[in-house]
């Protein structure tokens, strides 16, 4: 009997300053790596220009690529592969055909998801979330990401736009948001939120998070203060969460997890008394290789499809 082949996929992930790409096998091993800056102002076809490049970099490897998962910002219908909705941190994104171009351009077939979704499908195979079949992934970066899993599958909405929890109200006729709203989640938990409120707080300028988390480290006061605000503004977005989906993890994914060792704690603080939500947070474990890997999952789930 003929031994059945070990099966192998890319899994790239396309953001504003850079892609990255692995390539992987069923049980998720890596066996080739690649990554490349870009600058999404460039326009469309700087990035496919850029894609397409680091696509040949990992094929040249010797490995035997079946199919390939793309990740990207946006919202993406993924069963035709179309960017139904792009923001201008990626010019001229909206509208883009991934899996078309991806058989016409790389001779594979692809499947296309938001990079959120991809992060916590990620997770959910190879990181913290493996064996949960209800969880929610918050990422907190630039802005905020979301994404919903239930019942073992990811939840995308009918307009491909379910958890996006960046862009739910926090404080009602609050801080105006480049989604047209007032008070958006994205405006008071985001990385650049956070770099804000510390210089709103304390009259410094930061020109990132990680020099006001080293402030605090240190112990100093107004760092600290600025921390202890901004966790009540995150424990409040979770416990909303908590309430509206009850699921069984919360994975918290960006880069402010970076030095969550200064802050998690008055954030679990917080969540003491929310049924138990303090206990069932956890931070990502893949880091920016996340939604790579949540990439290869929607190939290899595609391949599985076509036997």
């Amino acid at each position: 009997m003929e031994e059945e082949r070990v099966r192998q996929v890319i899994g790239v992930d396309i953001g504003g300053t850079g892609i990255k790409g692995l390539v992987v096998d069923e049980a998720g091993t890596v066996l080739a790596e690649a990554a490349r800056d870009t600058d999404a102002r460039l326009g469309r076809e700087a990035i496919l220009g850029k894609l397409r490049e680091l696509v040949d970099e990992l094929r040249a490897g010797g490995t035997s690529a079946e199919a390939v998962g793309i990740a990207t910002a946006g919202r993406v219908n993924v069963n035709t592969g179309e960017v139904v909705y792009a923001t201008d941190n990626l010019p001229g994104w909206q509208g883009m055909q991934l899996t078309e171009w991806a058989a016409a351009e790389l001779g594979l077939p692809a499947a296309a998801d938001n990079d959120a979704n991809a992060a916590l499908l990620g997770e959910a195979w190879l990181g913290v979330g493996r064996g949960k079949r209800d969880q929610v992934m918050l990422t907190l970066g630039t802005g905020v990401g979301g994404a919903n899993m239930a019942q073992g599958l990811l939840s995308r909405g009918a307009t491909w736009s379910a958890g996006e929890w960046g862009h739910s109200v926090l404080v009602p006729g609050g801080r105006p948001c480049n989604c047209g709203r007032q008070g958006c989640v994205e405006q008071y938990i985001s990385g650049s939120a956070l770099v804000r409120l510390a210089h709103e707080m304390t009259g410094r300028t930061y020109n990132h998070g990680r020099e006001l988390m080293a402030d605090a480290g240190k112990g100093e006061t107004a760092a600290v203060q600025v921390l202890e605000r901004y966790t009540s503004d995150l424990a409040r977005v979770l416990a909303n969460i908590g309430v509206q989906l009850d699921p069984e993890l919360i994975i918290i994914g960006g880069g402010v997890i970076h030095d969550r060792a200064i802050w998690w704690p008055m954030l679990t603080a917080k969540l003491q008394g929310e049924a138990g939500l303090d206990e069932r947070i956890a931070a990502a474990e893949l880091g920016n290789r996340a939604g790579c890997f949540g990439a290869a999952k929607l190939a290899l789930t595609w391949l599985q499809q076509q036997r």
